[in-house]
């Protein structure tokens, strides 16, 4: 025992350490469970009580002197980074200025509130590509050939590039309803084989609209659509989720009303007004003096889009909604032009940062 703790005194004047990486290892060596230190004192143990009463203390010791040998290592390498941390304190990629910290998009806040809202009633979120075709977007939505939404006043269409090969009919959707047909199409394949019963989904995402950008318009904007097909689906149906949707975002107290309108996929068709939140709906400007404003277009799915996206219209039915994200953000923080949302003005912006 004398010479095994005489042979690690004299090496635990010689440690030495040029990484944390090698301070580590030489705490393992000496010092873990399974080193040398610890190995001498399980022989201790072992030792008659006349023994241990002298070897007691030097082990101790040595054990002292490793642990505080370890310590003078470790605060050397700690005062070898400080100075060269000194010598090259300039960090030429940092800005001038502190950075300061963002928040939340105002469309991406409303966006997830009308997600959030509808999913508890079992709606779920479908994505499709903003790039579409003209039969998702317009032909399986039941529009008409020459219908003027096709044209290019309304439409962007993807020109045709030389030597590309591309459809001649691309084009930036106008609305997300493209995803509700390819989701529709995919829905007729599980009704075949029995994977599906019924049909819930959300569509939200960009959408681009050939328009003069002003305070009210914008070339591209925001929406979120539902859709709902089942058996015996009823307008009834449709008007009681929209009146949850409206109680649930703008509060308890709001009212609706529906108003007969046309669109093209829906029949019969609405659009669907709320009591002005900013009036109470006793008449303001906001809602030009009527008490109402109107948030959405709805319906029920008209059969021939069922029958386009391969949905027996004699058993099954649906409806179908769709609002402006920025409509809807526009009445719950007043912002009165729609070309503050595009232009990433951090005054703007910083407003939300509590939201």
């Amino acid at each position: 025992m004398q010479d095994k703790i005489q042979l690690l005194r004299q090496q635990v004047e010689q440690l030495n350490a040029q990484s944390a990486e090698e301070l580590e290892a030489l705490r393992v060596k000496y010092l873990s469970k399974k080193g040398e230190v610890s190995r001498l004192f399980d022989e201790f143990k072992l030792f008659p009580k006349e023994e241990k009463a002298v070897w007691g203390a030097p082990l101790n010791a040595l054990k002292q002197r490793f642990e505080a040998r370890m310590n003078e290592l470790r605060e050397a390498l700690q005062s070898k980074v400080n100075a060269g941390a000194g010598a090259n304190s300039a960090d030429l990629t940092r800005t001038p200025d502190p950075i300061a910290l963002g928040a939340r998009h105002p469309l991406s806040l409303v966006r997830e509130q009308i997600i959030d809202i509808f999913s508890h009633i079992g709606f779920t979120v479908a994505d499709g590509p903003e790039v579409e075709d003209d039969k998702h977007v317009f032909a399986m939505l039941n529009f008409a050939p020459e219908h003027p939404a096709r044209d290019m006043q309304d439409t962007f269409f993807v020109e045709k590039e030389e030597g590309v090969q591309r459809p001649t009919d691309v084009l930036l959707r106008t609305h997300t309803s493209s995803v509700q047909t390819r989701v529709m199409a995919d829905f007729a394949k599980q009704l075949q084989d029995g994977s599906a019963t019924s049909l819930r989904i959300l569509c939200p995402g960009r959408v681009y609209r050939n328009e003069a950008i002003s305070a009210r318009a914008h070339c591209f904007f925001h929406q979120v659509e539902g859709l709902y097909v089942d058996k015996n689906v009823s307008f009834a149906d449709l008007r009681q989720a929209l009146l949850y949707f409206a109680k649930e975002m703008f509060g308890e107290d709001t009212r609706i009303r529906l108003r007969p309108s046309y669109f093209p996929f829906t029949e019969p068709s609405a659009e669907m007004d709320i009591s002005c939140n900013i009036c109470g709906g006793k008449g303001c400007a906001f809602c030009k003096g009527t008490g109402w404003v109107e948030i959405l277009g709805c319906g029920m799915v008209d059969p021939n889009v069922l029958e386009a996206c391969g949905i027996d219209s004699k058993v099954y039915s649906g409806y179908a909604f769709g609002m402006g994200v920025e409509r809807i953000a526009n009445l719950k923080y007043r912002v009165k032009d729609l070309r503050l949302f595009s232009e990433n003005d951090v005054r703007f912006l910083s407003q939300f940062e509590s939201c």
